[in-house]
């Protein structure tokens, strides 16, 4: 009998990671691919990526809008429940054996909680994980709870999962799936991004992407500020700029990155999302990886580029060597990236090794789905670690 897969994906980023997992799912001769898309992937402010899905063959099974247009914590905590009501009609209807989501966010817990109360098994990948500096560091232990069967990407992390009371034999260390495009997909050469981008030919570039410190511990305004007073002191880079997911503050943060773009034409450009190609091709071209996306840690060593991390969104997250973290002002933004884009730092990152993985998480995650035992539907036991 087919064993029906729900993958749920709610932003550019989280497809990032899933992508391979989908598609060795939609290959298997034993599984049924089912996908939900949500969030911010049916937003027009945030760019309809779900469109990015459709573009990579996938057909989606279910659309829950539930982003009210506010940004607040009082609209986020609606967009919850909006996704809630969403999810367990669409799993009514679809009735999948497992479902499998990645990551910390607010669309994924929606996902996960209405999964839990109709009796459906969930598959959490990235739990584990520590970001001090955002609410979704809570959010995604409280995923780990609901979910029966986790994948997680490095050791440490399989201890913290363990830590939180699950079963040995339902937590497996696979490594980051979000890695495995990196070997999978030809990305473009710099002539071939510039052209794509708008970016001016034969001259370096800065990366940035910057969200919200979602804990409070960083208005998102004046952080954004202090950012571009550093990114002004590098005339001599141009500057590729994604803007900001959906978060509280969000909104405020991509309002000053469309001001600054008009204010440096020529020189800065503003996406609101560049897609999995395009963003990949930058991180390998880039001169430096600058902001606090989850993407400066994971994917950018992988590709060897130069990342500076600013405050704590990122804080309890494995660190490669060629991440430089800083605080959250002008000046210390300004003198990590004088470190980061030096020859001599760009040889510790041309040889700087990943923590998570060898890009290979996908193929082990969708074996490992189509054996776990989907019957289990009695309360989970809580494993108490040995004294």
């Amino acid at each position: 009998m087919t064993r029906k897969i729900c993958v749920v994906s709610g932003t550019r980023a989280d497809y990032g990671v899933l992508r391979w997992v989908m598609d060795g799912i939609r290959k298997s001769p034993n599984l049924e691919l089912q996908v939900i898309a949500t969030g911010m992937h049916l937003s027009p402010e945030f760019g309809l990526t779900y469109r990015e899905l459709e573009k990579g063959g996938f057909r989606i099974d279910a659309r829950i809008e539930m982003l009210v247009s506010s940004d607040t914590p009082t609209g986020l905590t609606k967009s919850i429940g909006l996704g809630t009501i969403g999810f367990a009609d669409a799993y009514s209807r679809l009735q999948p054996d497992i479902v499998a989501v990645m990551g910390d966010r607010f669309e994924i817990f929606a996902a996960v909680q209405a999964a839990f109360f109709a009796g459906i098994s969930v598959a959490h990948i990235s739990g584990g994980e520590v970001t001090e500096g955002a609410l979704d560091d809570s959010v995604r232990h409280c995923i780990t709870k609901m979910s029966r069967y986790h994948f997680v990407a490095a050791k440490p992390y399989l201890k913290r999962v363990l830590q939180l009371g699950e079963q040995p034999d339902s937590v497996f260390n696979v490594g980051d799936p979000g890695l495995d495009s990196i070997k999978r997909l030809p990305l473009l050469s710099r002539e071939d991004l510039d052209a794509k981008c708008g970016l001016p030919p034969d001259k370096p570039f800065l990366l940035v992407t910057y969200h919200p410190e979602t804990t409070g511990a960083t208005d998102p305004e004046r952080g954004m500020r202090a950012l571009l007073a550093a990114l002004d002191k590098f005339p001599a880079f141009s500057v590729l700029v994604t803007k900001s997911n959906a978060d509280a503050g969000g909104r405020v943060i991509n309002a000053m990155i469309d001001t600054y773009a008009a204010s440096h034409p020529g020189r800065v450009v503003a996406a609101t999302s560049l897609g999995h190609v395009n963003y990949l091709s930058a991180l390998k071209h880039c001169a430096a990886v600058v902001g606090n996306s989850s993407s400066g840690i994971v994917e950018a060593p992988a590709l060897r580029a130069p990342t500076v991390n600013i405050g704590s969104r990122q804080q309890g997250r494995l660190r490669a060597s060629s991440v430089i973290d800083c605080r959250t002002n002008g000046a210390a933004i300004a003198a990590a990236l004088r470190r980061a884009v030096s020859p001599k730092f760009r040889q510790i990152a041309g040889r700087t090794k990943s923590k998570y993985g060898d890009c290979d998480a996908s193929t082990l995650i969708v074996k490992k789905l189509g054996e776990v035992d989907v019957t289990r539907r009695h309360p989970k036991r809580f494993y108490d670690l040995p004294a």
